[in-house]
């Protein structure tokens, strides 16, 4: 009995080493540590390829016909909905308020004809008192110029060099400041990080 034992490990042993220095691990048989242990490797299951079923080509047909169509359909709705505007959530109006319009809708008093001459009167004159205005101020500013003119008139007739520094521009008369840059200039090449934000932007 031990003969025979001593015998099917030995060869136990030597299947073992050929298949694996074959790389065959499919028929990987370990007796390890005891003879009677016994270990291989698991089943690899398949099955034979499906019988592909014959389908009628009328069949085929309308199916295509019907995908045809419902693209035609989808295509159809897009190009009478290209030109609507993206809808902005704050400037729509609530359905409560569209069903009760006619209960909101308040009708304006009809003026008497006592109202409609005093407001007649009232832009009259009103009218009057900003046409006044812009008469003086138009009056004003002529007063303005033809004493600079005059003013001018004078100061050249004594010495042309002063009437000429009198016509320049007086750069302190207009406030004007310009600074340098406060920042370091752009680096070349650099990816900006955008950090961290949640998009919660709807998809049309």
């Amino acid at each position: 009995m031990a003969i025979i034992r001593a015998g099917l490990t030995s060869a136990l042993s030597r299947l073992c080493v050929s298949d694996v220095t074959s790389n065959n691990t499919s028929r990987l048989i370990s007796t390890g540590i005891s003879p009677l242990f016994f270990k291989a490797t698991t089943c690899l299951y398949a099955e034979p390829l499906k019988k592909k079923k014959r389908i009628d080509p009328a069949i085929i047909k309308q199916r295509e016909e019907r995908k045809k169509k419902r693209l035609e359909k989808q295509i159809r709705r897009l190009e009478r909905h290209a030109r609507q505007l993206k809808p902005i959530d704050e400037l729509e109006v609530p359905f409560e308020f569209i069903d009760e319009k006619k209960e909101r809708i308040r009708e304006a008093p009809a003026l008497t004809p006592e109202t409609l001459e005093e407001r007649a009167l009232l832009y009259k004159e009103w009218a009057r008192y900003k046409r006044k205005q812009n008469m003086n101020n138009m009056q004003m500013i002529d007063r303005l110029v033809f004493a600079q003119q005059k003013a001018l008139d004078e100061l050249r007739q004594e010495s042309e060099e002063l009437y000429q520094a009198a016509i320049q521009i007086n750069p302190t008369q207009l406030p004007f400041t310009v600074r340098g840059p406060v920042r370091t200039p752009p680096i070349k090449g650099y990816d900006s990080p955008d950090g961290e934000y949640l998009d919660v932007s709807k998809k049309w």
